[in-house]
């Protein structure tokens, strides 16, 4: 499968989650639900999956963590905040350019109806 369907399926089991779950609840209780999910629909899924940075020929362990990885493909990054905003959008490129990864979706769950919180993030074209 491709990245972008991929995503798509992402998209309608984080839709279930969210509407199972409702917004306002911890980052953590979204990322361990959509986690479920997409391993019960037979998907390799990583969570929390460390990314080392690069200098200079070194692997640096700075602490980042991808929340979800899906098929070694797709990025996912868990929020529940009030808006997001550039740094959230950062975050999840620097994910993908770190992982040398095409696509990623920032998910804003603390939001009436999840489609209005996902935006689709590309390092370089797709």
């Amino acid at each position: 499968m491709t990245e972008n369907e991929i995503a798509t399926i992402v998209i309608g089991y984080a839709i279930e989650v969210h509407k199972a779950l409702g917004p306002g609840l911890l980052e953590k209780a979204y990322q361990e639900c959509l986690f479920f999910k997409l391993k019960k629909e037979g998907f390799e899924v990583e969570k929390e999956k460390p990314m080392p940075l690069m200098y200079e020929e070194v692997k640096l362990d700075c602490g980042y963590r991808v929340d979800l990885l899906v098929e070694k493909k797709l990025v996912i990054e868990i929020k529940s905040v009030e808006t997001l905003n550039d740094v959230h959008l950062a975050q999840t490129l620097t994910y993908l350019k770190l992982g040398d990864y095409k696509l990623g979706l920032l998910m804003n769950f603390n939001v009436v109806l999840l489609k209005q919180g996902i935006k689709r993030v590309i390092n370089g074209s797709l």
